[in-house]
C-alpha cells in the first residue's frame, strides 16, 4: 500500500524558489523591505525596496514606490522610483513607470506611459565589422552612424 518510491520528488537541501509565486493582494499594503527568491504578483502597494531574484508581475491595481530589483518584470500598474530589471521588461498598455530604470531588454505596448531614463546593459554589439575596428577606438564612438 505504501512504497518508498519517490520517483520525480526532490528532497534534496536544495529548493527551486523561483517556481515559487507570492501575491500580495489589492487592499495590501507593505512599507519596508522585501527580500526573496520566488516570483511576485502584486496587485497592493509596497513602499521600499523589493528584491528578488524572480518574476515580478503588478497588476492594474498594484503600486510600488522605492527601489525593485529583480530577474523579470511584467507591468500593468504603476512604478515610481529606481528599476533594475537584469532580463525583460515588459510595460502593458496601463503601466506607469517613473523614476530611473535598468534593464536588459525592453518592451513597451502602445499605451504604456515611460517616464524615465532608461539605461540598458549587456553585450555591447558594434555596428562596425571587427576587422575594421580601430584598436585605439573607444566606446564613444558606437552611437554614430553612417547617413544614407
Amino acid at each position: 500500500m505504501f512504497s518508498d518510491n519517490k520517483k520525480g520528488r526532490d528532497y534534496g537541501s536544495t529548493t527551486d524558489f523561483s517556481r515559487n509565486q507570492n501575491k500580495i493582494s489589492e487592499g495590501t499594503k507593505i512599507i519596508g523591505d522585501v527580500i526573496s527568491e520566488g516570483g511576485f504578483r502584486i496587485e497592493g502597494t509596497i513602499e521600499g525596496t523589493f528584491k528578488t531574484t524572480g518574476k515580478v508581475v503588478v497588476g492594474t491595481s498594484g503600486f510600488i514606490k522605492g527601489t525593485l530589483e529583480c530577474s523579470d518584470a511584467d507591468f500593468e500598474g504603476k512604478f515610481s522610483g529606481t528599476l533594475n530589471v537584469s532580463n525583460t521588461l515588459s510595460l502593458k498598455p496601463t503601466a506607469h513607470i517613473e523614476g530611473e530604470v535598468t534593464v536588459g531588454k525592453l518592451a513597451v505596448e502602445p499605451g504604456a506611459n515611460f517616464n524615465a531614463s532608461c539605461s540598458m546593459k549587456g553585450n555591447v554589439k558594434s555596428l562596425s565589422k571587427p576587422s575594421e575596428q580601430k584598436p585605439s577606438q573607444s566606446q564613444t564612438t558606437q552611437g554614430q552612424g553612417k547617413s544614407a
